[in-house]
């Protein structure tokens, strides 16, 4: 059998700085990550935009929700910042989120921060993971353990264009 084969389902920085913040494998607080849920449903924006929930969401609730990653190293493209898994850091970008999921013609709901709340995490209904903050909408990864090693390795995600 070849040696070459992870024995952890992520890339060392990123099993490192999960471990670093709590995280363990088979880690399921499905209790908060309901909380959670019932919140965003429970949430109008002033002008009627309400959150989309999903299953891939709350089970990436449910394994990754409260914990802080803070990146290891200096990274590859840019220096990673730190993420925090709390989705109600979005609980008020009903309305940026239902745009957003207008316009890749899905369901979008938060996952959390990233930096000092300078970006919100996000993910579609089919679990691929997106960042959006000031300067645009950015896409991390097909799923949760892609979008943390860009987000940790500081990796360059992919922009967002329309057209």
């Amino acid at each position: 059998m070849p040696d070459h084969l992870s024995t952890t389902r992520f890339p060392v920085a990123v099993d490192a700085a999960l471990r670093e913040a709590g995280w363990q494998p088979g880690r399921w607080d499905i209790k908060q990550a309901e909380h959670w849920a019932d919140t965003l449903r429970a949430h109008a924006s002033p002008a009627g935009h309400r959150h989309s929930v999903f299953p891939a969401v709350v089970e990436a609730w449910a394994e990754f929700g409260g914990l802080t990653l803070v990146p290891p190293g200096p990274g590859r493209q840019y220096t990673p910042a730190p993420v925090h898994f709390d989705p109600l850091a979005g609980l008020h970008l009903a309305r940026t989120l239902a745009d957003l999921g207008r316009a890749l013609e899905t369901e979008v709901s938060p996952l959390g921060t990233e930096g000092d709340q300078q970006a919100v995490l996000a993910m579609d209904i089919d679990g691929r993971v997106y960042s959006i903050d000031h300067t645009g909408d950015w896409y991390l990864g097909p799923d949760i353990d892609h979008a943390l090693a860009t987000l940790v390795t500081g990796v360059q995600p992919a922009r967002l264009t329309t057209g």
